[in-house]
C-alpha cells in the first residue's frame, strides 16, 4: 500500500496571511517541513495583490471607524489602540527580516505616507476634535495635528481644498508618519525568502478538494488544475488562509467550531488615477466617513499608492454585491456555503440588514457620473478623462450565531481553530492585512501552546522584543519599539537612531 506524502503544515492560500505564518513558523523551527498550496498561478492574487486593496498601514491613524462616538459625544479610542499596536507588532517582524540581510529591501513594499482624516460639516467637525482631544492623550497618538484653518489644509491636501465654497465648514487631522503597504509585494518577497530555505514549498495552480482527520492530523487532498492530477498530502496542521475560500474549505472540515458560521460577499470597485501631474498634489491618504448605512468597509478615501515604485490615486471604495467568494470565484460560492447549521444565522441577517442589501444594490446601480460626484466632495475639480475604475478585492464578511439577533453580520477577522489545534481559519476582512503577524501569533498561541510557551518563547522574544498589551501603556518602550522599527524600515532618516532597549 502506497504512503501518502507527510508534512508538518499545509496552509491554503498563497496570500499575506498564509505567507507571514509560514515564514514565521520557519523562523521558530527551521526543520519543519511545510508546503503552501495556491489555485492561482501567482501569489497574492486576490486580497493580498495591491490594486485589490487600499494599501493602508492601518494603525488607527486616520479610520474614523475606529473610533465610535457614543450618544453623549464621547469617543472610544480603543480599537484604534488595540489596532495601532498591533501595526507596530507586524513592523518589529518586516523590520527583524529585513536586519537579517537576505530578506530584501523594505521598500520594495513599505513607503511613508501621511494619514489624513477629513470631516464636514458641524456634527463632523465636532466629532473629529473630541476624537483628536482624545486620541492625544495616548502616546500613540502624540504627533497627531488638528486643524480648522483652510490655508493650513490646503498645504496638507492642496489637491482637495480648490473650488470648495469659501462658508463651508471642514476640519482636518494628519498624522506624518503613517505608511502605504504594498501586500502583494510583501507577500511575494515573503514566499521567496521562504522557498529558500529547505523543506519549504510554495505549489501553484493546485485546488484543495478534500480534508479528512487521519490518527496524526489531516489527509488533505490535492488537485493540480492544469493536468487534472490529484495528490494526498498528510499533515500534522493544516491552515486555511484562501482569503473567501476559506470558510467551504472550513466547513468542508467538519470541525465543530465551524457550526454556524456563514459568509456575506461585499465586492469593492475604485476610481484610479495614474496622470502624474494630478498624483504629485496628493500626497497623503486622507479618511472621512461612512455614508449613514454603508457598511465600515466602504468609508470614503482618497489615497496616495506607492506599487513597484510608481505613484497613483485610488479613491473609494464603491461598495457591490456579487455572490462570489474569491474575485476568480464562482457565482455558486454563497448558493454552496449555505449549510443547515448556518441558515438561521443568514436569514436573520438578511432580515436585520435590508438598509445594507439596498445600499449595495444602490451602489451597483451607480453610474461613473455618479461616482465622480461622490470623488467631487473630496476633491472638487477632479476630471473625468483622469480617472478609470478599477475592480477590487472581494470581502467576506463573517456571519455568526447570535443568541439575542438569530445571527450577525461581523465587519472584522476571526480566527476560527479546532480544539486539538490541528487546524486553523482565518475568516473576514479589514483590517487584516496589517495586523497579520499579530493574528498568525494568536494562532500560534493557539494552536502551538506549549512550543509557544516552551522552545519557541526565546526566538519569540527575540523576534518580538514588545507586544500589544505593554506597548499600549508603556510610552516610553513604545517609542523606544517606533522609533526602532520606523529606522530599520527606512520610514524616517538614517540621522535619527534607534533608542536603545538594553
Amino acid at each position: 500500500m502506497a504512503h501518502n506524502e507527510a508534512v508538518d503544515v499545509v496552509l491554503v492560500g498563497a496570500g499575506i496571511m498564509s505567507a507571514t505564518l509560514a515564514v514565521l513558523l520557519k523562523e521558530l523551527d527551521p526543520t519543519i517541513k511545510l508546503e503552501v498550496v495556491e489555485l492561482m498561478d501567482s501569489g497574492a492574487a486576490e486580497s493580498s495583490n495591491p490594486w485589490n486593496n487600499a494599501g493602508t498601514g492601518h494603525a488607527g491613524l486616520c479610520e474614523l471607524n475606529y473610533t465610535p462616538q457614543a450618544a453623549d459625544g464621547s469617543v472610544d479610542i480603543k480599537k484604534a489602540v488595540h489596532i495601532n499596536t498591533q501595526f507596530e507588532v507586524s513592523k518589529q517582524f518586516w523590520s527583524y527580516l529585513t536586519k537579517k540581510g537576505t530578506f530584501g529591501s523594505c521598500k520594495s513594499f513599505i513607503s511613508p505616507v501621511p494619514h489624513l482624516s477629513f470631516v464636514q460639516g458641524d456634527a463632523g467637525v465636532s466629532f473629529l476634535k473630541e476624537r483628536f482631544n482624545v486620541l492625544k492623550q495616548h502616546h500613540a497618538f502624540t504627533d497627531m495635528e488638528y486643524t480648522e484653518d483652510k490655508a493650513t489644509m490646503a498645504d496638507w491636501m492642496p489637491l482637495m481644498m480648490p473650488g470648495r465654497p469659501a462658508d463651508e465648514v471642514i476640519a482636518a487631522t494628519r498624522v506624518m508618519n503613517g505608511t502605504d503597504v504594498n501586500f502583494g509585494a510583501l507577500t511575494n518577497q515573503l514566499l521567496k525568502h521562504l522557498t529558500s530555505a529547505p523543506d519549504a514549498q510554495v505549489k501553484y495552480c493546485k485546488r484543495v478538494t478534500g480534508l479528512k482527520r487521519n490518527a496524526n492530523g489531516w489527509t488533505v487532498s490535492i488537485k493540480d488544475v492544469n493536468s487534472g492530477n490529484s495528490r494526498d498530502v498528510d499533515a500534522k496542521f493544516v491552515f486555511l488562509g484562501a482569503g473567501g475560500a476559506a470558510l467551504p474549505l472550513l466547513q468542508a472540515s467538519g470541525i465543530e467550531e465551524s457550526k454556524g458560521f456563514g459568509g456575506f460577499p461585499i465586492s469593492g470597485q475604485w476610481l484610479r488615477c495614474d496622470n502624474p501631474e494630478v498624483v504629485k498634489h496628493h500626497q497623503a491618504k486622507v479618511y472621512s466617513q461612512a455614508a449613514v448605512g454603508s457598511p465600515p468597509m466602504s468609508v470614503p478615501h482618497l489615497d496616495t499608492r506607492v506599487v513597484d515604485g510608481k505613484k497613483s490615486l485610488l479613491f473609494g471604495p464603491y461598495a457591490g454585491f456579487t455572490t462570489k467568494f474569491l474575485k476568480h470565484g464562482s457565482f455558486m460560492d454563497l448558493p454552496l456555503s449555505v449549510r443547515a447549521g448556518n441558515i438561521g444565522p443568514m436569514l436573520a441577517v438578511a432580515k436585520n440588514n435590508m438598509d445594507l442589501t439596498k445600499y449595495l444594490v444602490s451602489e451597483v446601480m451607480q453610474s461613473m457620473e455618479q461616482r465622480l460626484d461622490s470623488l467631487r466632495r473630496f476633491y472638487p475639480q477632479a476630471k473625468a478623462e483622469d480617472w478609470r475604475l478599477e475592480v477590487a478585492g472581494q470581502r467576506v464578511q463573517i456571519i455568526k450565531k447570535d443568541p439575542k439577533k438569530g445571527g450577525i453580520l461581523q465587519f472584522g477577522t476571526e480566527l476560527v481553530a479546532a480544539q486539538d489545534g490541528s487546524l486553523a481559519a482565518l475568516l473576514g476582512a479589514s483590517p487584516g492585512a496589517s495586523v497579520t503577524v499579530s493574528i498568525m501569533l494568536e494562532l500560534i498561541e493557539k494552536c502551538f501552546p506549549a512550543k509557544a510557551c516552551g522552545e519557541w518563547a526565546a526566538k519569540l522574544a527575540e523576534i518580538f522584543p514588545a507586544r500589544e498589551k505593554v506597548l499600549e501603556t508603556d510610552a516610553a518602550l513604545y517609542r523606544k519599539i517606533n522609533t526602532q522599527n520606523n529606522v530599520a524600515l527606512e520610514l524616517v532618516e538614517e540621522s535619527r537612531e534607534a533608542p536603545s532597549l538594553a
